[in-house]
């Protein structure tokens, strides 16, 4: 039987992924302030050496594990021209997401509630939710741009409207997901967006 070595580059990235996994677990199980590079590298089955070696510190590693767990939340958007139809796939996606949301995805909306209370974090999450209304705001951009958006929306407002709604939404499943029907609610919220946007 042939064994194929792996390169370097799939060692590290191997061990990038449980250790973010690692983390993301312990975020879930006992919170961001019990997150220490030991303790990542303990329950990964690293020392406590190749945490540091990755990521330097407890911050880059946050910084790193919010980048991860946000990336890919909705897949298959990128292949789409920004406009009204990403943005509502956006939105019927997030919280399709939302209602099954594994270990990666409680992590990131448990870090970003942390963000309101915990100074080390609120850097890296006004980052994220930045990038993520600037995607909003190009959908919307592009809809009015191509006509499928009526003219009078600010694309700003509507960025930080859904951005917010997303996330309640999210919260809302992890602490009592028996309260939210996610599939009448993908629904629901999606139609509200296509009526509120829609040229008529």
């Amino acid at each position: 039987m042939v064994t194929t070595r792996r390169t370097q580059q799939e060692r590290r990235a191997q061990a990038e992924a449980a250790l973010l996994g690692a983390a993301a677990e312990l975020v879930v199980e006992h919170g961001v302030r019990s997150l220490t590079l030991a303790r990542v590298g303990e329950h990964a089955g690293y020392s406590r050496g190749i945490v540091t070696h990755h990521f330097g510190s407890k911050q880059a590693l946050i910084e790193r594990l919010a980048r991860a767990t946000q990336s890919g939340f909705v897949p298959g958007l990128a292949d789409l021209p920004p406009g009204l139809d990403r943005l509502l796939r956006l939105v019927d996606g997030y919280i399709g997401a939302s209602g099954g949301a594994g270990t990666m995805n409680r992590a990131f909306l448990l870090l970003w509630a942390e963000a309101a209370t915990a100074s080390e974090l609120a850097p890296i999450f006004r980052e994220r939710d930045e990038a993520f209304r600037s995607d909003l705001r190009v959908d919307v951009t592009a809809g009015i741009a191509d006509g499928d958006v009526r003219a009078d929306v600010d694309p700003d407002d509507v960025a930080i409207a859904i951005l917010g709604q997303l996330r309640g939404i999210g919260l809302q499943c992890l602490l009592d997901p028996h309260t939210v029907d996610i599939a009448r609610l993908r629904h629901t919220v999606t139609d509200h967006w296509r009526r509120a946007l829609r040229v008529p």
